[in-house]
């Protein structure tokens, strides 16, 4: 039986394959890694009939341009992406959330995101891949995860296995959430820092610099004071943490964190605003605003009810 098989023409920026992710590998070093837009990834995954963690490629702001060089697959994009389809010599504007069938020699050319930063790409029946600490989640600092650690790179073949339906005709309507503000909580060194910069930090606007990727986002704006000590003795980290070093800039810790650091932790976003927050391109601003533990745990119910409810439709 012919395999189905795909040629990376370009590798795009950042383009890697994820799945939800590893857990309980901290103490090793390892973090949780995984799509950063869990939403998203999810989404893409059911439009193609997928089960929930089957590896997709992630990709940011430009995606690849693959080639299908063998057999057939049955493909969706999420996020907000412009992209065109190459189908027997005609090119097609692509639409995301909605399933498509190729052909051998048929291109996808994943030209940018929208606005965002990443988008997804998954096919039906899933990558042929190895898993690595019980995950396909490429964490490319530690080259740890499928593709031997590593991102996409041109003239790279992949596997797909065998489509179990060619018929898969689905889509969604799906608007992508837009920022208004980032909710966080308290974070274990809070007291830390001086009143007027708490109330900077939840009361103006900071900018996304360009020092941000899978592992963290540095933040400018108001400097954010710190009355007691700029370091202090390195701690374990999680996901969203926000960090404030000596110069007084917001780090906030994503996916592929280290697990320790040694600055104080003066917040932590919210499980519910992750996917909102790291869809925040460079160059824009975000506001944060400060809510208690018991609102947090609710508005994440309210996060995975929307996001199954979302499912539910496909």
């Amino acid at each position: 039986m012919t395999k189905n098989k795909i040629i990376v023409l370009r590798e795009g920026i950042n383009s890697t394959f994820q799945d939800l992710g590893r857990e309980n590998l901290y103490h090793i070093g390892l973090p949780f890694s995984g799509a950063m837009d869990k939403r998203n990834y999810l989404i893409a995954n059911k439009l193609v009939g997928n089960t929930q963690n089957e590896p997709v490629i992630e990709f940011a702001y430009q995606g690849p341009l693959l080639k299908i060089e063998e057999g057939n697959i049955n493909f969706a994009i999420s996020g907000d992406v412009k992209f065109n389809i190459k189908k027997n010599d005609k090119l097609l504007n692509g639409e995301c959330y909605k399933t498509y069938f190729l052909s051998k020699n048929d291109e996808i050319d994943i030209i940018s995101t929208n606005k965002s930063v990443y988008g997804y790409f998954a096919v039906n029946g899933g990558f042929e891949l190895n898993k690595n600490f019980g995950s396909f989640s490429t964490t490319v600092r530690a080259k740890v995860g499928s593709n031997k650690g590593n991102k996409l790179s041109k003239n790279e073949e992949f596997l797909i296995k065998n489509i179990k339906n060619k018929n898969i005709k689905k889509s969604i309507k799906y608007l992508n959430s837009k920022v208004e503000y980032i909710r966080i909580l308290r974070g274990t060194n809070f007291d830390y820092f001086s009143n007027n910069s708490i109330n900077d930090l939840t009361s103006k606007k900071f900018l996304v610099s360009k020092l941000a990727d899978r592992m963290g986002m540095r933040l400018q704006g108001s400097k954010i004071k710190n009355i007691k000590e700029t370091n202090i003795r390195s701690e374990g980290l999680v996901k969203g943490v926000i960090q404030v070093p000596a110069d007084g800039d917001p780090i906030i810790m994503l996916s592929d964190h280290g697990t320790i650091g040694g600055y104080p932790k003066i917040a932590v976003v919210i499980s519910a605003d992750y996917d909102k927050l790291i869809q925040t391109p460079p160059g824009n601003k975000l506001k944060f605003k400060l809510i208690e533990l018991k609102e947090a745990e609710n508005l994440y119910k309210l996060y995975q009810m929307e996001t199954e409810n979302l499912l539910n439709k496909i």
